[in-house]
């Protein structure tokens, strides 16, 4: 599994180098796209086009050729080879098989645009391509919107003004974002900014040229209730007959206050209406 530049060819790394020039045959997504590689490199091994449209007559013969000893390198177009790329299959029959599955790492796209946006970095899912119709991409972001995490995603150049349009309706205007175009290129470009400014940016200036990875930062955090939003949803929850210790969970989970917090101010209110009942 052998990572390729994503578009300086000179970030192919000294191990892929090796791994491609040892390897008997190079299953690719276009050789094309690999054989310029391969010229820049100065090598010539023999490549087999591996694509979704063909896997799963072509998947046989690169099995043939691991159970006859020989090395198998698959690369993708660009990047990591799997990620939104096809190949888990093959992974996955070549383990069962049990042959030796060998990680070559190198550049990623996704983790490049990751540690370029400034959004947080601790926690992350990548989501790959959004679907092309806008009803489809608006429900599938709907699913991802409360995800607590920064979200990750390729686009074409060609959708992303309507896309980032959807993603602001969706995930919420004033999310910060970046748009991460040709990274690695000649022309390479982070944008950020909220969805909305990223939206209105490319609405005015129309698709641009390339190839991009959207990155969004976490949901935004909900702006704590004030001392009489605290009482009035304590008030409510004592009203359904629930503990001090059930409303102080139920508060906490609607608001995302500190239990501390709210366990002691439940506990004033539940004093005070004992205090309020006692006869004079």
């Amino acid at each position: 599994m052998v990572a390729t530049p994503i578009g300086n060819l000179s970030d192919i790394t000294d191990r892929a180098r090796q791994t491609l020039a040892g390897a008997a045959v190079i299953a690719c997504e276009d050789t094309r796209v690999t054989g310029l590689l391969l010229r820049h490199l100065g090598l010539s091994v023999p490549m087999l086009p591996y694509h979704e449209h063909n896997a799963d007559r072509v998947r046989p013969q690169l099995m043939a050729r691991l159970a006859a000893g020989e090395v198998v390198a698959l690369v993708s177009d660009a990047g990591t080879p799997l990620i939104s790329d096809p190949g888990f299959k093959l992974v996955r029959e070549v383990r069962a098989a049990g042959h030796a599955v060998v990680p070559v790492p190198g550049a990623s796209a996704l983790l490049s645009a990751l540690v370029s946006a400034g959004l947080p970095t601790d926690r992350f899912m990548f989501a790959g391509f959004l679907p092309q119709k806008s009803k489809a991409r608006r429900d599938t972001l709907d699913e991802l919107k409360a995800v607590p995490a920064t979200l990750i995603f390729y686009e074409s150049t060609r959708r992303l003004p309507e896309s980032l349009a959807d993603m602001a309706e969706t995930l919420g205007a004033g999310r910060e974002a970046a748009v991460c175009r040709e990274l690695t290129k000649l022309h390479e470009e982070v944008r950020t900014g909220t969805l909305e400014s990223l939206a209105a940016h490319y609405a005015d200036q129309g698709p641009p040229k390339g190839e991009a990875v959207v990155v969004i930062g976490p949901p935004l955090a909900a702006p704590p209730p004030d001392a009489d939003d605290l009482d009035s949803a304590l008030r409510a929850a004592f009203a359904e007959g629930l503990s001090v210790r059930d409303a102080t969970a139920a508060v906490v989970a609607a608001t995302g206050l500190k239990k501390k917090q709210v366990y002691s101010r439940a506990l004033e209110l539940h004093d005070d209406a004992l205090h309020d009942e006692e006869p004079s």
